[in-house]
């Protein structure tokens, strides 16, 4: 189990850093290219190459599972979650929407509460309580700070945590790739439909097409990467290294984009991030407790 996890972690910050890394060209490809347009290419690219990996493995992509409801939250989710995530990368710091970010778990951990039953004990509760307390610092609502553009990335929490509060309903017989190749095109769709009512698309430039390569490749590499991790070792080990992401995006809005955090933002992470580690801990050891007093087999 130890290398499982040593290896599941290695993945996730791989993945991690992938994800900072597909910001940072989405990020350029904003000066004058449109959100939807930016959506629609890294849905339909990343979309073609999952399914194309699909075909290669012989799985069928066009099944009635498609209609499901858990797939179809899913998928809700993940064009609530990326309508906010877009907007925020255009509109806000890096390095805020990052730090906002790190509450994910913390709101899975609630949507599980809330519509899936998970037991959730009064310290978890305080953990998720001091989380958001985290976020409202980070965010700043009614002081001088506050940027309203701030809200899409709440918005982002809010939707990619339905998203993967929806996953843990879908039916073991739907594949990852599947899923993938689903949540994607949905993606896509959301871009094109963005496009059609924004209507400003132009024609990227030479440079422009570079960059929205490297989006579509860092995005799947992160996906493949982040989807490898979750299925090896345990994943209370692994989760946590989640948080690698804001370090990645703490740099790369220093050192290209020229951010510098303020007090409030480092502060506000920082209470996030040990919520959510606190939240973790307790959960592992919830399971071995669990794991003690199942009985014996045989």
């Amino acid at each position: 189990m130890v290398k499982e996890n040593l290896r599941g972690i290695v993945l996730m910050v791989c993945s991690m850093l992938a994800f900072a890394l597909e910001d940072m060209f989405v990020i350029w490809a904003t000066d004058r290219l449109s959100t939807g347009q930016i959506l629609a290419f890294i849905g339909l690219v990343g979309g073609m190459a999952f399914a194309a990996v699909a075909a290669l493995q012989g799985q069928r992509l066009w099944t009635g599972d498609f209609w499901n409801r858990a797939v179809i939250w899913r998928n809700a989710g993940e064009v609530l979650g990326t309508f906010g995530f877009i907007n925020a990368l255009a509109l806000v710091p890096l390095s805020t929407v990052a730090a906002i970010l790190q509450a994910m778990p913390l709101a899975v951990t609630l949507g599980a509460a809330l519509f899936l039953g998970e037991t959730v004990g009064w310290r978890r509760w305080t953990a998720i309580t001091v989380g958001f307390v985290g976020v409202l610092i980070v965010i700043r609502p009614g002081m001088a700070g506050f940027d309203p553009n701030a809200l899409w990335a709440v918005l982002t929490v809010a939707g990619l945590s339905a998203r993967d509060v929806a996953t843990r309903r879908v039916p073991k017989t739907i594949s990852t790739l599947q899923l993938s190749v689903w949540g994607f095109l949905v993606v896509a769709l959301l871009g094109t439909v963005m496009e059609a009512a924004g209507g400003r698309a132009v024609i990227p430039r030479p440079g422009e097409w570079g960059l929205l390569t490297g989006a579509v490749i860092f995005s799947v590499l992160g996906y493949w990467a982040i989807t490898a991790a979750m299925r090896l070792g345990e994943v209370s080990a692994i989760t946590p290294f989640r948080y690698a992401r804001l370090v990645f995006a703490l740099f790369i809005g220093a050192l290209v984009f020229g951010e510098r955090p303020d007090a409030a933002t480092l502060v506000g992470a920082a209470i996030i991030i040990a919520s959510g580690l606190y939240s973790f801990a307790r959960e592992r050891a919830r399971a071995r407790r669990a794991l003690a007093s199942a009985p014996a087999a045989g």
